[in-house]
């Protein structure tokens, strides 16, 4: 990040211009998660990073949000940048730390500009005390802290936290992720990641290493095509979706919703015979449902691309694992087709088609039991070498999507509101209904997950829905926002 700032200045830049850019960007992506303003405490450092903090806060102050000046340090400590936009954002209430407190009846959210990525070694005080007392206003005052560039206290290049490390809902991380911020252990953290790219920096790809992409709208948007105005169903995709058994019949209907509604042409649900007509009866009316007596009658029909597994139980493993082998067109593999490759996974590497594997932890160390307690990145890049044809999306709140001769792509939406059943087998609907729209389904897996992330987000800040309350048929309910985010380049 100093190399690109160096780059900026030489060109003529100006410290202060970057700074008034960053703390826009940090103001429209606050804004992104509360469209209504409420109460910002602004926890500013002496360098640059506190005076991002208060250029923010002077934009969100202009948004009708009641803005409160913390600074950790004396003013005569200030560097010169911090003390100037201090002044700037003259409209604002400066506080002492003492004011770190609740804001009853309305959206409450702090802003960590203590240190900025140039910090090493231990917190110090007074930042320590700030640190903590902005935890225990998280915990218990339900303020939504947003970290700016990184929380302060985490190491930008390990990701290692120090004991005081500021806990972040959202990190809104300037030009690019530092290596840090995506580390396994930092989720806790960092939190939700936002990429926020300056003009200066644009040319620049948004990486967190080199050969890893984060999944933004920046690089995704541009692969969703717009639909052309004379056109027709067949030209979006006709799905067959493999899924429910007695018992698990929800999953096989949340995935035909989910592919439905994220753009699918036509969608056929395949069930067996003892399910068929409950499946009508709970299937969207979008959805044909047919019945079919052997599930390897399905490499007669004719469909653009198939979805296996949600809720399809385990008592015809063999026979789903021979489905998943020879079907021809591209498939995606879940749930239950997944648990039916344990022990089998060399089938893999000769499928009739392209293959997009959506496990979550546990059926990923059901595939390969070698993989547990190793890095996640290392275990996405190691399978998709393995298997070429397979492109591996490893679920969790970092889900990472890999392809072999693909960068590793790291998804930035979410919330822990999606640790809910039924969330997967939503996103195996949107990921077929992407593929079957002729998105390659490489980048189809990453931005489905960037999709029912960012859908997530949007019913929680916009829907009334909380990280308790949110289910996978209310997170459908707000897909088309995400659409709409997405083509709109949001962060």
């Amino acid at each position: 990040m100093k190399a690109l700032e160096e780059k900026a200045f030489a060109a003529g830049v100006s410290p202060e211009l970057l700074m008034e850019q960053a703390g826009q960007q940090m103001a429209l992506a606050v804004r992104q998660f509360f469209p209504q303003p409420g109460v910002c405490l602004a926890v500013f450092g002496k360098g640059n990073n506190g005076g991002d903090a208060l250029v923010a806060a002077r934009h969100l102050a202009a948004l009708g949000w009641e803005v409160r000046l913390i600074p950790a340090f004396a003013e005569n400590d200030w560097g010169p940048l911090p003390r100037q936009k201090f002044k700037e954002a003259a409209g604002c209430h400066a506080d002492k730390p003492d004011a770190l407190q609740s804001a009853s009846g309305r959206p409450l959210i702090v802003l960590d500009g203590l240190l900025g990525i140039g910090a090493k070694g231990a917190l110090q005080e007074p930042v320590s005390s700030l640190t903590r007392a902005i935890n225990q206003l998280r915990a218990t005052g339900n303020a939504h802290v947003f970290a700016l560039d990184l929380p302060t206290g985490l190491d930008g290049d390990t990701g290692a936290p120090d004991p005081a490390c500021i806990v972040a809902d959202t990190t809104l991380t300037i030009g690019f992720a530092k290596q840090g911020l995506v580390a396994d252990h930092a989720a806790n953290f960092v939190g939700r990641i936002c990429v926020l790219t300056l003009n200066e920096f644009s040319s620049r790809i948004i990486t967190a290493g080199t050969d890893t992409l984060l999944t933004t709208p920046a690089n995704i948007g541009p692969l969703m095509p717009r639909r052309n105005f004379d056109t027709h169903k067949g030209d979006y995709g006709r799905i067959g979706i493999v899924a429910g058994s007695p018992g698990f019949l929800g999953a096989a209907v949340i995935c035909a919703s989910a592919c439905v509604r994220a753009g699918a042409g036509l969608v056929t649900l395949y069930a067996t015979p003892d399910t068929a007509d409950s499946l009508a009866r709970m299937a969207p009316p979008e959805v044909m449902v047919q019945s079919i007596p052997s599930l390897l009658d399905l490499l007669s029909k004719r469909h653009d691309v198939f979805a296996i597994g949600p809720g399809l139980g385990t008592s015809r493993a063999a026979e789903i694992a021979q489905l998943v082998e020879k079907i021809p067109q591209p498939t995606i593999v879940d749930a239950d087709a997944l648990n039916a490759l344990a022990g089998r996974t060399e089938i893999l590497s000769s499928v009739g088609g392209e293959r997009v594997l959506t496990p979550h932890p546990g059926e990923m160390e059901r595939l390969d039991p070698d993989t547990k307690n190793h890095p996640r990145s290392e275990v996405v890049r190691a399978f998709a070498q393995r298997y070429p044809r397979c492109t591996l999306l490893l679920k969790g709140a970092r889900t990472i999507v890999g392809k072999s001769g693909e960068p590793l792509c790291i998804n930035t939406t979410g919330t822990p509101g999606m640790a809910v059943g039924g969330m997967g087998d939503a996103l195996t609907g949107v990921i077929a209904a992407l593929i079957g729209q002729r998105i390659r389904p490489f980048d189809a897996a990453r931005i489905g997950a960037w999709l029912c992330g960012r859908a997530s987000e949007n019913a929680i800040y916009e829907g009334g829905e909380t990280e308790e309350t949110l289910t996978p048929t209310r997170m459908l309910d707000f897909l088309s926002h995400a659409f709409r985010d997405l083509r709109a380049r949001a962060f």
